[in-house]
């Protein structure tokens, strides 16, 4: 069978082995344990190797290198705005934990690479198989393609034993990360992660300061009622709803049904009984509230409350609206039955509270009726409807520009040192997200485009990688011995225990905290999985972003700088 395959479909077809390498791959991704798994990556790459080791197929180095300059684009682009706004003062803690654990893992890697007498291919499969970065694997295939005195046999044999060691201790590394950060450490400093995070959600969240974001009041409710209080009649919506306000409720009417027909909003409305009213409230305040005691009998009216809803971003950029609590805007007119869904600052989402002050670039998610949420989105700066459309000048001319810096190498005991074309397209990926966190009216790129340019991207790189080390895996796994998957397990946690010591003792970071950053500063997204199940909340999240926006910049290069510390 794999003869008849090999003879009539993948030596003529080569692109057809590449596809069904990534379909089998993600089959083996999906395989996990709890919050485990091994991952579309190392899926792939595993199955890269198999197929490769069978089919004796040449991929063309182009279609790689495409496919991974795409991914390390894309890849900064995502972690661009958490990565900048990790350097201003707030993010430095994490920053600094998260270069700790990075710089220590490079060098248990190199000190274990050369006790061992790697080379450069299998040293850099050491460290991103330990540190679970796959980004290692192309980078250091340029860095060793780059080397002088090579020939092209010998390129080829070490860029190979990248994806081997890589296959070799990836998958290790990532369950000991996780065991580590999500079981053992909390059991041996006897922390309750669940316990922990329950108590620092309630202070990130203190009840009366921020209904907007409390645990439930995220659903904003719509109901009919019909006046049959005599003490609302001949009162005016913007009465009803400045009462309602100064007690703390966020509870709108939104409109008035009158003798049978719908009339056109207008605060200055006078109610009157029998009149049927449309009311727009977050949930908790319309139980606090309680209309059929305050309003009268609930109505079923389809027409009434059948109107059109929406949910706006909106970038703020307007002078007059700048530096204002969201507090403030609340008591604006214009926000009478728009509500603040979200807040995304640098294009990660921001836990405001109703203190958190408006910045420029800011992106708010409005939501309510369109007639209100439309001119509402107007006086806070501009409105950005969702689009799923790419902005393919933005990616191709980021890319181009990106390679380009990358080319240029200085020479250094006569090794060349240059970003290299990735490299580059990396930084102009970080930078091109700077921007759009900054000015999200620029360079659109929806998440499914992002998906397929990050995961898939890397997806097809490490099956074209594996598919050409196949041949040569059974040799190199022989070369390389059971010492590898050895050291690389103590390699993958050296760096996440000096991480650890540092942020408890030295950085007194809060421990629900401290394993996202651990586990983002290694880039192990297995790892936050386990811990957020263990704490059975989303808080470690919070200390996830930043750290794991700077590994997997710092990881990345790395793969570059384990190949030229080993030359």
């Amino acid at each position: 069978m794999i003869d008849f395959l090999n003879r009539n479909i993948f030596q003529p077809h080569p692109e057809l082995l590449v596809f069904i390498t990534v379909a089998i791959g993600f089959l083996f991704g999906k395989l996990r344990y709890k919050a485990i798994g091994l991952g579309a990556v190392t899926g792939c790459l595993i199955a890269g190797l198999l197929l490769g080791a069978q089919s004796k197929v040449e991929i063309d180095g182009t279609v790689k290198n495409l496919f991974f300059t795409m991914f390390l684009f894309a890849l900064g682009y995502k972690v661009g705005p958490q990565f900048f706004r990790g350097l201003k003062k707030d993010g430095l803690p994490q920053v600094l934990n998260a270069v700790v654990v990075c710089v220590t893992g490079l060098l248990v890697c190199w000190g274990f690479a050369a006790m061992l007498g790697y080379g450069p291919g299998l040293s850099a499969g050491l460290l991103g198989g330990a540190l679970t970065q796959s980004a290692v694997i192309g980078v250091a295939g340029d860095a060793i393609s780059n080397l002088p005195g090579l020939s092209s046999g010998q390129v080829k044999s070490e860029s190979n034993l990248v994806a081997i060691g890589y296959a070799v201790t990836y998958p290790l590394g990532t369950i000991l990360c996780a065991m580590l950060l999500a079981n053992v450490l909390p059991k041996l400093y006897r922390k309750d992660l669940a316990a922990e995070s329950a108590a620092l959600a309630k202070e990130l969240d203190t009840p009366g300061d921020n209904p907007d974001l409390a645990e439930g009041y995220y659903e904003v409710v719509l109901r009919a009622y019909t006046i049959q209080r005599p003490d609302l009649v001949g009162r005016t919506i913007e009465d009803f709803e400045n009462q309602q306000r100064e007690l703390g409720r966020r509870v709108y009417i939104t409109r008035v049904r009158r003798d049978g027909n719908i009339l056109d909003h207008d605060q200055r409305t006078a109610l009157r009984e029998g009149d049927v009213v449309a009311l727009s409230a977050l949930r908790g305040s319309l139980v606090e509230f309680d209309p059929r005691t305050h309003i009268g009998g609930e109505s079923d009216d389809v027409e009434l409350l059948g109107y059109q809803t929406e949910s706006l971003h909106v970038v703020a950029s307007e002078k007059a609206q700048l530096g204002r609590s969201i507090a403030d805007l609340r008591r604006e007119p214009f926000m009478v039955g728009v509500y603040v869904d979200k807040l995304y600052r640098s294009g990660a989402e921001f836990p405001y509270r109703l203190t958190t002050k408006l910045e420029r670039g800011d992106t708010l998610i409005l939501t309510g009726p369109k007639r209100l949420v439309d001119p509402a989105g107007r006086e806070l700066g501009k409105p950005v409807p969702t689009s799923f459309a790419t902005d393919m000048i933005w990616v191709g001319l980021g890319i181009f520009l990106g390679g380009c810096i990358g080319i240029p190498a200085l020479t250094a005991g006569g090794v060349p040192i240059s970003l290299s074309t990735s490299g580059g397209a990396l930084i102009m990926g970080l930078v091109f997200g700077w921007i759009r966190g900054k000015y999200p009216t620029y360079g659109n790129v929806p998440p499914g485009a992002q998906w397929f340019m990050d995961t898939l991207g890397l997806c097809l790189f490490v099956a074209v990688v594996g598919i050409n080390a196949g041949p040569s895996f059974t040799s190199g796994l022989s070369t390389a011995g059971w010492g590898l998957l050895l050291f690389g397990a103590i390699a993958t946690v050296i760096p996440l225990i000096v991480g650890f010591l540092f942020g408890h003792y030295v950085q007194k970071i809060r421990f629900p905290i401290l394993m996202g950053v651990l586990a983002g500063g290694q880039t192990t997204t297995a790892a936050i999985g386990a811990i957020n199940e263990t704490s059975r909340s989303q808080i470690p999240t919070l200390g996830y972003t930043i750290p794991y926006a700077v590994g997997n910049v710092l990881l990345t290069i790395w793969g570059a700088v384990i190949v030229l510390l080993h030359h």
